[in-house]
């Protein structure tokens, strides 16, 4: 009897040892899972000789992560788009990458601007002097107008189009597109089979305008500029949050331009130009539109006559001369079509303009929706001190 007591004591201590153990394992699992996920290294990608640090923490982007290893290495993952692995001077690039990856070694110089927005945040970051070709001479920026007129950048040609001799024979390192380029897949093919390196940036498909201006961060990271890019985007967010109480005027906004064709050119509902709108106190005056799109543009094309049908009555109408020519007066408005004259906006004096310059400020979001809430107000001061926008009269 005592033997057999003696024996079940043991197996009972035994299984009490083992569901100790397993409980000990699974606590470490749990941990260390949590760990991961936190620092995101559950995710980070492996490379050979790297050590794993962190994941940079976004707080509107979602169309990047950066991961960053020991010895100043990071990876770029670009949402549908490049994969990026910037190597620090002096470092050694790692074995056995894969061959879509991007390969940025520091310091980065003579690089290829094609998209236009991505100029301002350059200029943010101080980095202009890494800039030795661009894709056209209209630039908005004052420091860039200064470049091009001083001779500093050499025109390389438009992104369909672009001077291979002269990107060879001047030694381009790296070509940074916009979208566009997916419209001539076979101009990126013949520069990447001519040796030239390029990246497609997305800001335009990030959805709050702060994430737009959060893409300093990969520029940051590029050119190993980390702290002025977060204090570049922390200004801005600052501004933006603090607008967060701001009551709303009930203010019906219409935003638009008439393309050449004809046809009136306007944002999708979830788009970053209505959700400025609804952060400065606006309400967007499409509430639905293109909500149903699948396609990755921001922006809705439609007739005049559709247009009027929705935005006749809106309380605010702000015509966007960022991408077509700049409008100086109503008359100049109303040319572009005279149905806009029945335009409620139009009638009491609330039709508005952009400058030239608005669609390449990209570090500026957190100003333009400040602006964009002075208009919203009801007093019916000229506002001389706004600077990207401004009432046709």
């Amino acid at each position: 009897m005592t033997t057999l007591r003696t024996r079940n004591r043991n197996i009972i201590i035994a299984i009490m040892a083992i569901c100790l153990v397993a409980f000990v394992a699974f606590g470490y699992l749990f941990l260390k899972n949590f760990s991961e996920s936190r620092n995101g290294s559950a995710s980070a990608p492996k490379f050979d000789g790297l050590e794993f640090e962190s994941k940079l923490k976004t707080k509107y982007a979602t169309q990047f992560s950066i991961y960053k290893y020991k010895g100043g290495y990071s990876y770029i993952d670009l949402v549908d788009s490049d994969k990026i692995l910037v190597v620090p001077k002096g470092g050694k690039v790692p074995k056995n990458l894969r061959d879509d990856i991007v390969v940025i070694k520091q310091p980065l110089k003579d690089v290829y601007l094609v998209s236009t927005s991505v100029m301002a945040l350059f200029d943010a970051l101080d980095v202009l002097d890494r800039i030795k070709f661009v894709g056209t001479d209209r630039w908005y920026i004052d420091n860039a107008v200064k470049a091009m007129n001083e001779g500093r950048w050499i025109h390389a040609g438009k992104y369909n189009a672009p001077d291979y001799e002269t990107l060879i024979n001047k030694k381009c390192q790296l070509a940074i597109e916009n979208t566009m380029i997916f419209h001539s897949p076979e101009v990126r093919e013949k520069m990447t089979t001519l040796g030239i390196k390029s990246i497609v940036e997305k800001s335009f498909a990030e959805s709050h305008p702060l994430g737009r201006t959060e893409w300093i961060k990969v520029y940051g990271t590029i050119f190993n500029k980390e702290k002025k890019a977060e204090e570049v985007f922390n200004k801005e967010a600052k501004k933006v949050e603090s607008l967060k109480d701001i009551k709303k005027t009930g203010k019906t906004v219409a935003f638009f331009y008439v393309n050449s064709r004809g046809s009136v050119v306007t944002y999708k509902t979830n788009g970053y130009v209505p959700e400025m709108i609804r952060i400065g106190g606006g309400d967007y005056i499409f509430k639905n539109l293109g909500l149903d799109d699948e396609s990755k543009l921001s922006t809705v094309n439609m007739s005049m006559e559709e247009f009027y049908e929705t935005a006749k009555d809106a309380d605010i109408i702000i015509y966007n001369c960022s991408i077509m020519a700049q409008l100086h007066n109503l008359d100049d408005l109303l040319a572009q079509s005279p149905v806009l004259k029945d335009f409620k906006a139009v009638k009491e004096g609330n039709a508005w303009c952009t400058t030239r310059s608005m669609f390449q400020q990209t570090d500026k979001m957190g100003t333009l929706i400040e602006e964009m809430s002075e208009i919203f107000t009801d007093d019916k001061q000229e506002k001389d001190e706004l600077k990207y926008f401004f009432r046709l009269k």
